[in-house]
C-alpha cells in the first residue's frame, strides 16, 4: 500500500464523507470550500470550490465517466458541480459556479448518485430526500426509519429501487416509483448499521454494521431480500491468523509476542469490489468476488464466495503512512490496475490518498501447486496400490491305482454323437415367409436411447414425482447403482433396501447388521455392492442372495466403520474406522457348498494401514473408483482435511479448520459415466459440517472457493451430492426441506420444500436428471426435472453407447 497524497487539514474529518474516483480527490478546506485534487498528477494546482456557507458534511462523485460530476452538501446547500466546466472556468479566470439542487434539508451525512447521474439521494436524520441533479427539485421524501440514517444507494440493476441503512440497525429496500417500503430487514445485530453496496453481477446486496458483522442478501424482482452469507471480520481475522501462525511454524518464524496484539473492534466504514478501471491483464486472475472492506485499523480482503478473509492490510503494518486510524473511507477502482482510496484519519486532522495495487495483492494470495485426482505418474514398485491377492490352487485328490474309471451313465446303449453318419448334402435355409412379431416396449425404449447422454443443459430437477415411506427409521444414506437403474437405502434400523430407480415394486430387504447403516457402495459391474454399519462389521451383498458373501467383522476393528466403498477400479475395498484408514484386497466366491453352506469362500486380505495425523478419528472420507486415482480425502474429528496419497501410503497434505466443527460428509465430483465435464471439474469436492454449511474446495488449490449456508443444519448430519453434470449441488436441511443450488453462486436456486421430517440424505441419479431425498422420518422422495421429466427409466441401451470414463 503506497501513500500519493497526504493532506493535513484546519480541522478534524474522522466522520465526513469524502469523494474520491480514479480520476480526481476531493475534501473539505475551511469547513466550507473544497479542493479537487486530480489523481493523474498530483503536483497539479488543486481546483478550489467556493459555494456553500455552512460546514460541508458530505461529499461524493457520480458514476458516469462525461461529465464528471460532485456533489458537495452543508446544512445549507446541497450543490452539484461539473468538475471539467469549473476547471475551464478557473483557467479563464472566472469563478467556479455549481448548481444549487437542495436548500435547508438539515445536516446531511451521505450522499448517492443513481447509476445515470440523474438523482441524488441525501440523508439527513431519519429521512432521505431524493433529488434531482440538474435542477432545484425534491422529488421525494422517504421516511419510515426509526433512527437516524447512515446510508443510502440506488441500486444499479433498477435505477426505482434504492436501500437505506440507519442506526436502528435495519435496512429497508424502497421503491421509488411508489415512494413505499417493499422490504424490512429484521434487527441485524446490537450495532448500527454502516454502509450499503451492491453486486450486479449477482443481484446481491451487502450490508455492515459497527461491530464488524457484514450480511449479503440477495436482491430478487420482488425484493424479497434473502440472507446468503453472514460473515464477522474479527472471527474471520482470527481464523486467518491460526492458519499464517500455522505456515508460520511449518516455515520456522517466530511468533509475534501477545504483547504486541491488540484487539480492536472493526466497524465497516466502505466496501467496494476488487477492481481496476482498466483492468485488462489481471481480469483473468482476479476473483470478482474479493470485497475490499475499510476498517478503523486497515483494509481487509474477503473472499464472499467462501466467506474467508484472504488478507489484512494494517496501517501498523506500513510506518510510512501518515494514518494509523481510519475515521472515514472512500473506496474506487484506479488506473493501471491499481484502486485508490481516500482515507481520513480518526483522531488527527489528516487525510491521505492510498494506492493499492491489485498485483501485489494476487501475488499475497499466491497458493502453491496442490493435486489432482488423475495420476501424473505410474504406482511406484513398492506402493500398497500394486500389492495382489495370491489364489489357492484347487487340491486335485490324488487317484488311487485299484479304483478303475466307472462309466458316467447307466445305460447299456449310447446315441451315436453323429461323427461317423454321412455329411449333410443341403445346407441351412430361412423361412422368409413367416409375418414378423411386433416389437416389444423394451425395444422400443432401448433404440430410443441409443447415444443418449446425461442432458448437460436440463434444469435442475424440483418436480416432485413419487412419495414413499420406507418405515419409521432415518434413511441415513442413499446410493444409485453406475447406470441409474437401482438404489440403495441405508436405514437406521440397521437393514438396507434395494429398490428400483422407479421406486415402484416392493424392494428386496437386507439385514444381517445389529446396528445403523452408515454407508453403502456399489461396484462398478453392479454385481455387487457393500454395506458398513456402526455395529463395527462391513458385508458385501450379491442380487438376488439374502446372505452375504463376505462378513468382516468378529472384532476386526476397534470402532464403528464411519465409511466404506470400494476404490481403485474395485480393486481395493477402502474404509474408515477410528484413525486408520484400511485398505482391502477381496475375491468374491459366490459358489457355495450345500453341506457347509455358512462357511465363507470368498477372501478378503489387508493391503495396507494408514494411520491420520495426530491420531484423529475419521469422521468422513471420498474415493474415486470410476478411474485409476492415488487420492483418497479424509475428514477428521479435529476438524482437518487430510489428502492421503495411496501411491507412497502417505499424507500428502492437511488442511487445518476446515470447518468450524468436524465434518460429516465430504462428497468428489465423480460425475457418470452419461456426461462429460470438463477433466479439472473432477478436481472439486464438497465438506459438509454441522453449524458451518457447505464448502466446495479446489484439490488444485488445496482452497475453499464457494460456500453455502441457506440451509439449515445445527445438528443432524445432513448430506450433501454434486450433480452428474457438475452444475448443481444439493443438500438436507434440518427446516423439511432440500436445497438445490447453483454451483456458481452462494444463494441456492431451489427449496424442495414439503418433506415430513428433515432430510438427511440426497443423491442424483447418474444417468437421467432426477433428484432422490431421504427424511428422518423414513419417507423418500423423487424429484424430476421440468425439462426431463419425461426420460425413461430403462437406460440399458445407454450403459453400452457412453465412453466410459475408466478410458
Amino acid at each position: 500500500m503506497i501513500e500519493k497524497l497526504s493532506l493535513t487539514s484546519d480541522r478534524l474529518l474522522s466522520h465526513r464523507q469524502l469523494a474520491c474516483r480514479h480520476s480526481y480527490c476531493g475534501l473539505p478546506l475551511h469547513g466550507n470550500e473544497m479542493l479537487i485534487y486530480s489523481n493523474m498528477d498530483l503536483e497539479l494546482q488543486p481546483l478550489l470550490l467556493t459555494g456553500h456557507h455552512g460546514e460541508i458534511s458530505a461529499m461524493t462523485f457520480g458514476k458516469g465517466s462525461r461529465p464528471v460530476l460532485l456533489c458537495s452538501a452543508s446544512a445549507d446547500y446541497i450543490i452539484v458541480w461539473d468538475i471539467e466546466l469549473c476547471q475551464r472556468r478557473t483557467q479563464e479566470g472566472k469563478v467556479a459556479a455549481g448548481t444549487v439542487i437542495g436548500t435547508l434539508l438539515g445536516e446531511v451525512i451521505h450522499l448517492s448518485f443513481c447509476s445515470s447521474d440523474e438523482r441524488v439521494a441525501a440523508c439527513s436524520g431519519a429521512a432521505v430526500h431524493i433529488l434531482s441533479s440538474k435542477r432545484h427539485e425534491v422529488i421525494s421524501t422517504l421516511t419510515g426509519h426509526l433512527g437516524p440514517l447512515t446510508s443510502a444507494e440506488f441500486c444499479p440493476w433498477n435505477k426505482d429501487v434504492l436501500v437505506t441503512t440507519s442506526e436502528d440497525r435495519t435496512f429497508k429496500v424502497w421503491d421509488l416509483k411508489m415512494e413505499a417500503v417493499c422490504y424490512q430487514s429484521f434487527v441485524l445485530t446490537a450495532s448500527p448499521l454502516l454502509s450499503v453496496f451492491f453486486l450486479e453481477e449477482n443481484r446481491h446486496l451487502i450490508t455492515g454494521s459497527m461491530d464488524g458483522q457484514v450480511w449479503c442478501f440477495s436482491l430478487p424482482d420482488d425484493h424479497k431480500c434473502h440472507l446468503v452469507t453472514k460473515m464477522d471480520l474479527q472471527k474471520m481475522e482470527k481464523r486467518h491468523q491460526m492458519h499464517q501462525l500455522t505456515l508460520s511454524h511449518e516455515a520456522g518464524v517466530a511468533e509475534q509476542s501477545a504483547a504486541d496484539k491488540v484487539e480492536t473492534s472493526k466497524p465497516v466504514l466502505k466496501m467496494a469490489l476488487c477492481d481496476s478501471f482498466t483492468d485488462t491483464s489481471y481480469e483473468d486472475k482476479k476473483d470478482n468476488s474479493w470485497l475490499c472492506v475499510g476498517s478503523s485499523d486497515g483494509l481487509y480482503v474477503v473472499d464472499l464466495a467462501t466467506s474467508e478473509l484472504l488478507t489484512a492490510l494494517y496501517f501498523k503494518d506500513y510506518p510510512n503512512l501518515s494514518i494509523t486510524m481510519a475515521g472515514s473511507w472512500s473506496i474506487s477502482p484506479g488506473w493501471c490496475n491499481s484502486m485508490v482510496f481516500l482515507v481520513s484519519s480518526l483522531f488527527t486532522p489528516c487525510v491521505a490518498l492510498l494506492e493499492l495495487r491489485l498485483c501485489d495483492l494476487g501475488r499475497i494470495w499466491a497458493c502453491g501447486e496442490g493435486f489432482s485426482v488423475f495420476p501424473s505418474s505410474p504406482a511406484l514398485p513398492e506402493s500398497p496400490l500394486n500389492a495382489e491377492l495370491k489364489k489357492k490352487e484347487p487340491n486335485h485328490p490324488k487317484k488311487k491305482g485299484g479304483i478303475k474309471e466307472q462309466p458316467l451313465v447307466f445305460h447299456s446303449k449310447v446315441k451315436s454323437s453323429g461323427y461317423t453318419s454321412a455329411p449333410r448334402r443341403s445346407m441351412f435355409s430361412p423361412k422368409t415367409n413367416i409375418q414378423k412379431n411386433p416389437s416389444s416396449k423394451k425395444d422400443a425404449k432401448n433404440t430410443g436411447l441409443f447415444l443418449r447422454e446425461y442432458p448437460a443443459d436440463s434444469a435442475a430437477p424440483t418436480v416432485p414425482q413419487i412419495d414413499l415411506s420406507t418405515g419409521n427409521k432415518p434413511v441415513y444414506c442413499l446410493q444409485y447403482s453406475g447406470d441409474g437403474k437401482q438404489i440403495l437405502c441405508g436405514l437406521g434400523d440397521s437393514s438396507v433396501l434395494l429398490y428400483k430407480s422407479s421406486l415402484t415394486g416392493s424392494p428386496a430387504v437386507y439385514t444381517g447388521h445389529d446396528k445403523p447403516v452408515s454407508s453403502v457402495s456399489w461396484s462398478l459391474n453392479r454385481q455387487w455392492w457393500l454395506s458398513a454399519s456402526q455395529d463395527q462389521s462391513l458385508r458385501i451383498w450379491t442380487q438376488g442372495s439374502p446372505e452375504p458373501v463376505i462378513i468382516m467383522g468378529n472384532s476386526m476393528f476397534s470402532k464403528p466403520i464411519r465409511s466404506a466403498q470400494f476404490y481403485y477400479l474395485d480393486k481395493f475395498l477402502l474404509l474408515a474406522s477410528g484413525p486408520s484408514l484400511y485398505l482391502y484386497l477381496y475375491n468374491v466366491d459366490i459358489t457355495r457348498d450345500s453341506i457347509k453352506r455358512y462357511q465363507q469362500r470368498s477372501v478378503v486380505k489387508l493391503a495396507g494401514r494408514f494411520a491420520t495425523t495426530s491420531a484423529t478419528d475419521i469422521t468422513a472420507l471420498s474415493a474415486i473408483s470410476d478411474f485409476f486415482s492415488y487420492i483418497v480425502l479424509v475428514c477428521g474429528s479435529d476438524r482437518s482435511i487430510q489428502v492421503f496419497d495411496m501411491n507412497k501410503g502417505t499424507v500428502a497434505s492437511e488442511l487445518p479448520d476446515a470447518h468450524n466443527k468436524a465434518v460429516h460428509c465430504v462428497t468428489q465430483n465423480k460425475g457418470s459415466m452419461f456426461s462429460t465435464q470438463a477433466p479439472d471439474s473432477h478436481n472439486l469436492f464438497l465438506t459438509s459440517a454441522i453449524t458451518d454449511g457447505v464448502k466446495i474446495w479446489d484439490l488444485r488449490t488445496l482452497r475453499c472457493v464457494r460456500r453455502y449456508e441457506n440451509h439449515l443444519n445445527r445438528c443432524h448430519p445432513c448430506l450433501s451430492a454434486i450433480s452428474p453434470c457438475g452444475r448443481f449441488i444439493a443438500s438436507g436441511s434440518e427446516d423439511n426441506c432440500a436445497y438445490v443450488y447453483d454451483i456458481r453462486s452462494s444463494s441456492y436456486l431451489h427449496k424442495l420444500q414439503k418433506h415430513s421430517d428433515t432430510v438427511l440424505s440426497v443423491t442424483f441419479n447418474p444417468a437421467t436428471p432426477e433428484l432422490l431425498t431421504g427424511t428422518l422420518d423414513g419417507k423418500l422422495r423423487l424429484f424430476q426435472s421440468s425439462s426431463g421429466a419425461c426420460l425413461s427409466h430403462d437406460t440399458s441401451a445407454a450403459v453400452h453407447s457412453v465412453p466410459n470414463m475408466t478410458a
